[in-house]
């Protein structure tokens, strides 16, 4: 009887170290295809991170060229409005503000020196402040549509002045 017990007891100690031993490797080849797949993750990680930075640094030398001619990017023209005692980010809100009012006024745009289509008013459509003294603008009246230069300054009351230098219509496609 004592045999049976010892030969049972050591049955199961078998199936038991088979069984630890079965669910082990098992364990173990799960374990390496997670790694695989986490170092395949990571090197496509890898080449996306590679990817954006790439991306940026063309965006940023696009940034850089678009900020050579804004306000935002000429220190002269900055210095010059801090040394005329005006807050620079103001100045900028009221020529805009300034420039988009005059398509409130009734008739045609002060500045447009073209006429609207029948039913339809030339519009301030866009604007960039390029400097101290420069301002270009878009124009539509959604038929017709072109550009303009013009220059700006403030008296010495603080009134704003706006003078068209130049213009341009695109013609009709």
């Amino acid at each position: 009887m004592k045999n049976r017990i010892f030969m049972y007891l050591f049955i199961f100690s078998l199936l038991l170290l088979l069984f630890q031993f079965i669910n082990s490797k098992n364990i173990f080849d799960d374990s390496n295809q997670k790694v695989a797949v986490y170092k395949a993750k990571i090197e496509n990680y890898k080449n996306d991170v590679k990817k954006y930075k790439d991306s940026i640094e063309v965006l940023s030398g696009k940034v850089h060229d678009l900020s050579q001619f804004s306000m935002n990017g000429n220190e002269s023209a900055i210095t010059y409005f801090l040394n005329e005692g005006y807050k620079v980010d103001n100045v900028l809100s009221i020529v805009e503000d300034e420039l988009y009012e005059l398509n409130f006024k009734t008739g045609e745009h002060p500045l447009v020196p073209y006429a609207s289509s029948e039913g339809n008013k030339m519009l301030i459509s866009g604007i960039r402040i390029l400097n101290h003294k420069w301002v270009i603008a878009s124009f539509t009246d959604n038929q017709f549509s072109g550009e303009l230069f013009i220059t700006y300054n403030f008296n010495d009351k603080g009134e704003l002045k706006f003078n068209l230098n130049e213009s341009f219509l695109y013609p009709l496609e």
